[in-house]
C-alpha cells in the first residue's frame, strides 16, 4: 500500500506529492484532468488585491495581516509560509524554470494580455523582464494574423499607464509556414535553431537601441531555456514574454517540470481517474474507486489529500435546488445551502461572490473539520483551491494558496502518519 494518494493534478497537488516524495514517502497521483495550470499565465500570485480595494497589493506579508483569522494564509507561521515559496523556487531551478520576484517582499507589476498591469509575486525569469518601468523603453511584437495577442492594443493600454512602449508585428512566415497553428504549436516550432534564427532576423530589423523586447509567449515548449539565451545573445537586449489567452505555454512548462520531476522520483500521475466512491471504517478512510471502462478500479493508501480545487476546478458541484458539495467525501462545505445567497448582485462586485470564497473548512494541520472542529476523517487532508475562507481569483492568491498549503499539508501528513507502522 502507498502512503499518500494526491487527488488532484492541479498545482497543489502536484506540489505536495513532490514534498512528500522528497521525504520519501511512497506517492501516487490520481485525477480527472490536467488541473487549471495550463489555462493560468504560469506566474506565482501570492496576494495581488484584498477584497473591496481597487488598488494592488504592494507588499503581500504585510498586507496579508488584513486577512481574515481563517483565512488559509492565517492558518501558516509567515516564516512557514515564504520557507515553502523559497523551497518552490529551489525545486522550479532544479528542473530548469527559473523564476524571480521583486526582493521577497513586494509584488513586481507585469504586463497582461490586454497590456494592464497585473501584480506578481514570482514569475518565470523570462517574464520577470516585462516589470513596470518607465525608464526601460519597450517593443511589443507580434506575429500577424496570431490569435489572441495584439501589439498595438497591448501597447495603447501600457502608454496609458506611464510606460513608454510601441508596437511592431511579425510576417507570421517568421515562426511558421502553416497558417493554423495555435501558441502551444507555435512554442513548439520555436525549438527549432533555424525558426530562432529567422525570428532574431526579424528583431532585429524593427529593434531600436536602448529597448527590451516584449513577445508573446511562445518563446519555446520544451527547450525554453535555451530558446530565450539565444535570443538574448543574438540581439544583445533584454527580451521578455507577455503571457497570452489559454492555452499557457508558461503554465504547460510549469507542469511537464513538476511532472518530470515526480516521474523522477517514482511517483505516478495518472490522469482521467474520475472518483466515483469511497469507504471509510470508523474514522479512517480504506479505499477510493474511480470509473473504468469495465468495473471501478480501486486506490489504498495511508493518507489520502484532497487537491480538486473549489466550483472552478469541478472539485465541488451544485443543482439548481440549492446543494451544494463536494464532490468526492461529500465534506461540509461553508457555501450557502441557498442558491440565492451564493452570488451577489453585481457580478464584478469588489467584495467577490459567495460561491467562490466557500469551500472545506480545515484545521492547523489541513485536515477537514465538521462544524464543532473535529477531523472529518483521521487520515484525509485538503490543500488549494478547495479551501474555504478565501477567493483566489479575486485575491490573486491561487498559486500562493497552493504552493503554501500544499507544502504545509505534505508536511503535516509526513509528520503526523506512522506510515513505517501502516507498511508492517
Amino acid at each position: 500500500m502507498i502512503d499518500l494518494l494526491v487527488l488532484g493534478a492541479g498545482l497543489s497537488g502536484l506540489v505536495a506529492a513532490l514534498r512528500a516524495a522528497e521525504e520519501g514517502r511512497r506517492v501516487k497521483v490520481i485525477a480527472k484532468g490536467m488541473g487549471a495550470h495550463h489555462w493560468n499565465a504560469g506566474t506565482i500570485d501570492v496576494l495581488g488585491y484584498l477584497a473591496g480595494d481597487e488598488q494592488p497589493v504592494e507588499a503581500p506579508w504585510t498586507a496579508m495581516a488584513r486577512l481574515e483569522d481563517d483565512h488559509p494564509y492565517q492558518l501558516i507561521e509567515r516564516d512557514a509560509a515564504r520557507a515553502a515559496l523559497t523551497w518552490f523556487q529551489t525545486l522550479t531551478a532544479r528542473c530548469g524554470l527559473g523564476y524571480a520576484g521583486a526582493d521577497g517582499e513586494r509584488n513586481m507589476l507585469l504586463p497582461s494580455p490586454a497590456g494592464a498591469w497585473r501584480p506578481v509575486f514570482l514569475a518565470p525569469a523570462a517574464q520577470a523582464g516585462g516589470e513596470a518601468d518607465a525608464g526601460r523603453p519597450m517593443l511589443i511584437v507580434g506575429l500577424e494574423g496570431m490569435r489572441d495577442f495584439y501589439p498595438h492594443f497591448i501597447v495603447r493600454n501600457l502608454t496609458a499607464a506611464g510606460q513608454p512602449a510601441r508596437a511592431a508585428t511579425l510576417p507570421w512566415s517568421v515562426v511558421s509556414a502553416a497558417r493554423d497553428r495555435n501558441s502551444v504549436q507555435l512554442a513548439a516550432l520555436l525549438d527549432e535553431p533555424a525558426a530562432q534564427q529567422r525570428l532574431v532576423s526579424a528583431l532585429k530589423l524593427v529593434a531600436q537601441p536602448g529597448e527590451r523586447i516584449g513577445l508573446p509567449a511562445i518563446l519555446g515548449l520544451h527547450r525554453h531555456t535555451e530558446v530565450m539565451a539565444a535570443l538574448q545573445r543574438e540581439l544583445k537586449c533584454p527580451v521578455f514574454e507577455i503571457p497570452t489567452l489559454p492555452p499557457s505555454v508558461p503554465g504547460i512548462r510549469l507542469t511537464t517540470a513538476l511532472r518530470h520531476e515526480l516521474e523522477r522520483r517514482g511517483v505516478r500521475v495518472e490522469v482521467g481517474m474520475e472518483v466515483i466512491g469511497f469507504h471509510a471504517e470508523g474514522d479512517a478512510i480504506q479505499w477510493v474507486e474511480t470509473a473504468t471502462s469495465a468495473r471501478p478500479l480501486r486506490h489504498r493508501a495511508a493518507a489520502y489529500l484532497l487537491a480538486t480545487g473549489g466550483v472552478l476546478g469541478g472539485g465541488f458541484s451544485s443543482d439548481p435546488g440549492g446543494r451544494f458539495w463536494e464532490t468526492i467525501f461529500d465534506l461540509p462545505l461553508t457555501v450557502p445551502q441557498d442558491r440565492t445567497q451564493w452570488f451577489r448582485p453585481l457580478f464584478l462586485d469588489p467584495q467577490g461572490q459567495p460561491a467562490f470564497r466557500g469551500g472545506v473548512s480545515v484545521d492547523s494541520s489541513f485536515q477537514p473539520v465538521d462544524a464543532d472542529g473535529r477531523p472529518v476523517y483521521a487520515n484525509l487532508w485538503a490543500a488549494g483551491g478547495a479551501l474555504a475562507h478565501a477567493d483566489p481569483i479575486l485575491e490573486r492568491s491561487l498559486e500562493g494558496i497552493a504552493i503554501v498549503t500544499g507544502v504545509a499539508a505534505a508536511d503535516a501528513i509526513v509528520r503526523e502518519r506512522d506510515f513505517e507502522g501502516v507498511r508492517g
